[in-house]
């Protein structure tokens, strides 16, 4: 049920801001990526989980769980980088409005979307191919419902230390560095908000920013406290609650957070919604002027 929640929310996301030429911004078009990578973060895990309870069929092949882990991260550490690139966004947009349009524009945009998923595919692979040599001769049981890289890494040697460095120090570097970026673009956000002087512009300048930031607090929130905490991957019980919520649960969140703190959002949603009643009223008067002869002669 959650998962199609997902997939609805995001998918209604995506059309939207396709569909509507209110909402041909920047800021837009980098929703549009987030909500397509949500999809996949969720459809790379949640999908081979279900199966496997209706089927009572635990059991993944090595290549698979690889396979599973790498998308998931690539997904996960794209995310990111299009979160700092939304806040960026946003900082242009409050802090130097003038030029936003100048230099926000779409070649940079596409530029930038680019680099973040050449970025999310590279980050991955050399983790990947590392695991990919280790013998795991112990254990093949995963204490997890789906391939997180650290029951893996417990499972690839008797010794994981060096491993286990690199990759704390691979999500140090991509949740932290996004997560610096986002905060010194809202530092320069707030200061700037500050500075004007009708309460009304603040309050359209917060809103502006309250669903991103929402995003931001619950997304990095929950993945700092999963892989950047100095004991991450020990307590597996508590991994495994803390992965539903960031994989499973927050992708069915997004959407709505930006449906209901977006009023641009809510303004095209109620719109699409107007328009098609319209057009079930107009199929349902050319249903009742069809049939209505046929009524007569019966």
């Amino acid at each position: 049920m959650i998962y199609m929640l997902t997939l609805l929310g995001n998918i209604t996301l995506i059309s939207i801001t396709r569909i509507d030429t209110n909402l041909k911004t920047p800021m837009y078009l980098f929703l549009t990526n987030f909500s397509f990578l949500e999809i996949g973060y969720t459809t790379v895990t949640v999908p081979r989980m279900l199966a496997d309870l209706l089927s009572g069929n635990k059991s993944i092949s090595f290549k698979s769980c690889l396979t599973q882990m790498y998308f998931f991260f690539l997904f996960g550490t794209t995310e990111f980088f299009i979160l700092a690139l939304m806040g960026f966004d946003r900082y242009m947009a409050i802090c130097h409005p003038l030029h936003y349009t100048n230099i926000m524009n779409k070649r940079l945009c596409y530029k930038l979307i680019f680099g973040s998923w050449i970025s999310g595919c590279m980050t991955p692979t050399v983790p990947t191919i590392v695991l990919s040599q280790k013998p795991f001769c112990g254990s093949k049981i995963i204490n997890h419902f789906f391939c997180d890289v650290g029951p893996i890494v417990k499972l690839s040697s008797p010794d994981t230390f060096f491993l286990d460095i690199f990759v704390f120090m691979i999500s140090a570097v991509i949740v932290l560095g996004s997560l610096l970026l986002v905060t010194v673009s809202y530092i320069f956000i707030i200061s700037a908000i500050l500075r004007i002087s009708s309460s009304s512009g603040r309050h359209k300048a917060f809103s502006t920013c309250a669903s991103h930031f929402s995003v931001v607090t619950i997304f990095f929130g929950t993945v700092i406290f999963m892989y950047i905490r100095p004991t991450s991957g020990e307590n597996f019980e508590m991994d495994k609650a803390i992965s539903v919520f960031y994989s499973v649960v927050t992708p069915a969140m997004n959407p709505l957070i930006y449906s209901l703190r977006n009023n641009e959002v809510k303004k095209s949603l109620a719109k699409s919604f107007q328009r098609s009643r319209n057009s079930w009223s107009d199929m349902g008067i050319v249903y009742s002027i069809k049939f209505k002869p046929h009524s007569r002669v019966h």
